[in-house]
């Protein structure tokens, strides 16, 4: 049987671990869709270097690298607004680098993340891909 003095002190400790638990449980759905935003947009400047390097004869123009990725974070569903691609340094000789950059602005689904841990709001991500043209 429990003391009378003991009465209410679950709940008193349940109001002072929820917004800890909150923050663990949003701030690891924010990181989650942080690194998933970044892996698209990898995955796009690869997919546009990649054309790039591989191209036909006359080497392909940088907006045709930047079309390429574009259409690649299209149809994952990110908006493509969000990314901002550096004009590629490409098309040269074979061997030679081709690199694209990209940065994405990560815009935060819950939007007090960044006020508690004092970051920017959205939150640059930088990427670059560099391959030999082929």
């Amino acid at each position: 049987m429990k003391n009378l003095n003991e009465r209410g002190v679950m709940a008193a400790e349940f109001a002072i671990l929820l917004p800890v638990l909150l923050l663990i449980v949003f701030g690891t759905m924010e990181f989650g869709m942080m690194m998933y935003g970044r892996e698209v947009v990898t995955n796009a400047t690869r997919e546009g270097v990649r054309y790039g390097i591989v191209a036909q004869t006359p080497p392909v123009s940088g907006a045709t690298m930047i079309s390429q990725a574009t259409t690649y974070i299209t149809g994952s569903g990110l908006n493509p607004a969000h990314v901002l691609f550096n004009p590629p340094v490409c098309c040269g000789v074979t061997g030679t680098p081709v690199t694209l950059s990209a940065t994405y602005n990560y815009n935060w689904i819950i939007p007090y993340i960044p006020t508690l841990v004092n970051l920017p709001s959205p939150f640059p991500i930088s990427i670059s891909t560099t391959m030999r043209h082929e």
